[in-house]
């Protein structure tokens, strides 16, 4: 059975007016997708769809075989193995957490002192300074509370990472930090990336393969 995160046919609609149809896209373990594409050609539904946070109206959705069940609103599918890193870190995390919090809400498993442990290990992993992890949201950038998102992410070690406009508030710098430790993470553990962007440029740095909607969407119907 392969490793992969996969929609396979799958279609989705707003009521009556349909996102996306007939789409099929495999992310391999240990592959970086990157996925490009104009704004409204559902790339985002389709990263919902992968991350069991949106029903598909038609075809399936999988993690390594097994259908991907839909998830509590703001959490990703399959219990840990799909995580999700947004466009925005300040409409995911709640403002009433410090840094230190933001990134134990992705902890499982692990006691008090454990879980305290990892969060230094993790904010490193991200360069985040220790007297940053006291602070709120309100009280760093943008690029700061993106890192403390993405050590988040990565806590709970997903098998498949979905990106979602990730670093398109953020700084050239930042951006090259926080693909640098996704990167990381795809090397030493065999993570799988889907990286959804308009940055043409930024993807084929980045990442192994780039693609368009349009151009999955042409791949399924001639299947």
């Amino acid at each position: 059975m392969p490793a992969e995160l996969a929609a396979r046919n799958a279609g989705f609609s707003y009521g009556a007016v349909p996102i996306l149809s007939n789409v099929t896209v495999r992310v391999a373990a240990g592959h970086q997708l990157g996925l490009t594409g104009s704004s409204g050609t559902g790339k985002t539904t389709l990263a919902r769809l992968l991350a069991g946070l949106i029903p598909a109206a038609a075809g399936t959705v999988t993690c390594n075989g097994e259908p991907v069940p839909l998830a509590g609103r703001g959490r990703s599918g399959r219990k840990g193995q799909i995580a999700m890193l947004f466009q925005s870190p300040r409409a995911s995390c709640s403002p009433c957490l410090p840094l230190r919090q933001v990134i134990a809400e992705g902890i499982r498993g692990l006691n008090r002192r454990e879980a305290a442990h990892r969060v230094r290990e993790l904010a490193a992993e991200v360069q985040l300074t220790s007297d940053l992890l006291e602070r709120y949201p309100r009280e760093v950038s943008d690029g700061q509370l993106q890192r403390a998102c993405l050590a988040r992410a990565l806590a709970a070690e997903p098998l498949y990472l979905i990106c979602d406009e990730a670093t398109a508030m953020l700084d050239a710098a930042t951006t090259a930090s926080l693909v640098r430790v996704i990167s990381t993470e795809v090397q030493t553990r065999g993570m799988g990336v889907l990286a959804l962007s308009h940055d043409r440029l930024l993807l084929d740095a980045w990442c192994t393969t780039v693609t368009t909607l349009a151009a999955l969407c042409a791949a399924s119907r001639e299947q």
